[in-house]
């Protein structure tokens, strides 16, 4: 009987692992199908022109600045407060810290709250308090708050998952946490938090509403992080739900989206490839 019961198991995991790759391929493809008039369309002229008449024509190589800009910077701001929270958990990680609960509690909430109200009160803080007001500094900024939970609940995972040989075979050898963490923890998990920025990346490339309330509409080229920019999904979204006509500039827009996400993946598996041939990262 159990044995019977075990089949049955096999085939109904079997079934909803053949079910799930198969949505997921169907789902894949009708993204292609429905993009790939528009990458056949694609040229340099869309990427480096400037839009004309609402985005309906031109390119959107401003759209693009702002979207580097504002992806570069919200990365940059939470890399060193994820690395700080990872820092204080590997020295806590065997201590009932009160403020190491603190901290999940936080990122689980900040986890679970919907975006528009990242953006309103992104806003509200450094936009109207701080007197960035819309800008792509505002957006960024409220960006890696957003990102933040994110990036730090995949880093705590990867440096969770390793032996704790690593741990002990530092301490054994004299190693201060400092070092161990540094020179023993962060390249062992190295390629693990590569793949949680990766994803950080996409994550905050595709975000939408709350970029809506802080960095702003504007399609003009951003002359400094001051400055409101749009952000290529903000295009898309403005192109598909108000602007008549601009349908095909907003698949064309998606396309390049996808397309940056896909460079951002293939240069992390570059570098990663480059820093294990020098041993920086195991």
């Amino acid at each position: 009987m159990s044995t019977a019961t075990g089949r049955y198991k096999d085939v109904l995991l079997s079934l909803f692992a053949f079910g799930s790759t198969a949505l997921i391929l169907i789902l894949a493809a009708s993204i292609v199908a429905r993009l790939l008039p528009a990458m056949q369309s694609l040229n340099l002229d869309f990427i480096l022109k400037l839009p004309e008449n609402g985005g309906r024509g031109g390119g959107i190589y401003p759209v693009i600045v702002s979207t580097v800009l504002i992806l570069i910077i919200s990365l940059l701001t939470a890399l060193p407060f994820t690395i700080g929270v990872l820092y204080y958990s590997f020295i806590n990680r065997h201590r009932n810290s009160v403020l190491l609960t603190l901290i999940n509690t936080c990122i689980d909430l900040l986890a679970s709250t919907p975006s528009i109200v990242f953006g309103l009160a992104g806003y509200a803080f450094f936009g109207v308090y701080l007197g960035f007001g819309y800008s792509i500094l505002t957006g960024a900024f409220t960006l890696a708050v957003m990102v933040l939970p994110f990036l730090i609940r995949l880093s705590l995972d990867s440096i969770h998952a390793l032996p704790e040989d690593y741990t002990l075979n530092s301490a054994a050898l004299g190693l201060s946490t400092y070092t161990a963490f540094f020179r023993i923890i962060v390249p062992a998990a190295f390629p693990a938090l590569v793949v949680a920025f990766v994803l950080g990346s996409a994550r905050a490339l595709s975000e939408t509403a709350a970029l809506l309330f802080t960095s702003g509409y504007s399609l003009r080229m951003p002359e400094s992080i001051f400055d409101p920019g749009r952000t290529i999904s903000v295009h898309i979204y403005d192109l598909a739900m108000n602007v008549p006509g601009g349908e095909q500039n907003a698949y064309k827009s998606a396309a390049i989206l996808l397309l940056l996400i896909l460079v951002i993946d293939g240069l992390s598996q570059f570098l990663m490839k480059k820093w294990r041939e020098k041993g920086l990262c195991k």
